[in-house]
């Protein structure tokens, strides 16, 4: 039975973020997720998740300046600097609030022609780094109809990288949202790439929301990962149809918390 987290960048959005910790464990979760820690000090958060017996499942390293339009920078070569001090931040946050995977953006670009080669370099300094800190890093393809221009947007490409940067802790992080609207039905890709998912995400597609509200057969999923042998978290990050609380039913034969 997979372990749910909440994403709570998506979930609970109708209170104040620091809030979330506490309505998430209330609805039964075990562990939250989500986008950046770094507008908040770490010792707060750390706080937070102890108050609530939270796990922290999952945060992004630093996207650059999200308002400004950056979806990440791995792959920008003029940023090669910039990057390597948010690994240095994000594993701080990390190792702060227990968290044992991080996850990197690769970035919006125009001209590819040597963001792949940057995108291998920026990991490989990253999966050093990360490895040593005994954290798990991931790269996650994102679908091209929701984020434009995003470099990294299938999980053969996603492999490919890994298999170029030769790191062992670096991981794909499966987005059955992103994947079934690039790839189509999510359970054949999770089969295939099984042996390097490191993390597992989910809402429904079309529309984002929860699932049971489009096309993926979550309860047929979840019995995969079950027979697969997944012991990770499974991260929900959709945007509820309602409110959150609404929108939970689907996950109530999940939240058992340990």
């Amino acid at each position: 039975m997979p372990r749910l987290a909440a994403n709570i960048s998506f979930l609970f959005t109708e209170i104040d973020f620091l809030d979330r910790f506490a309505a998430a464990a209330d609805a039964g979760f075990s562990a939250v997720e989500w986008h950046f820690p770094y507008d908040h000090d770490k010792a707060d958060l750390a706080q937070r998740l102890a108050d609530n017996g939270l796990s922290c499942a999952l945060f992004n390293l630093s996207p650059g300046d999200w308002q400004a339009g950056d979806r990440g920078i791995a792959c920008l070569s003029g940023r090669v600097s910039e990057f390597e001090d948010g690994v240095g931040r994000a594993i701080d946050y990390a190792m702060a609030l227990g968290c044992p995977r991080i996850n990197c953006l690769a970035g919006l670009v125009d001209d590819k022609d040597d963001a792949g080669e940057t995108l291998v370099s920026n990991l490989r300094y990253a999966a050093q780094r990360t490895a040593e800190a005994g954290i798990t890093l991931l790269i996650e393809p994102i679908n091209t109809d929701d984020m434009p221009g995003f470099y990294l947007n299938r999980s053969t490409q996603a492999l490919s990288i890994i298999e170029e940067v030769a790191a062992e802790n670096l991981m794909l992080q499966l987005d059955a949202y992103h994947t079934q609207i690039m790839e189509g039905d999510p359970a054949p890709i999770i089969e295939a790439c099984f042996d390097h998912i490191g993390h597992i995400q989910v809402a429904d597609a079309p529309g984002r929301h929860e699932p049971g509200t489009g096309s993926i057969d979550f309860p047929v999923l979840f019995e995969q990962l079950d027979r697969l042998g997944y012991a990770g978290w499974v991260g929900c990050e959709y945007k509820p149809a309602t409110t959150t609380a609404e929108g939970l039913d689907w996950a109530k034969p999940y939240l058992k918390r340990e």
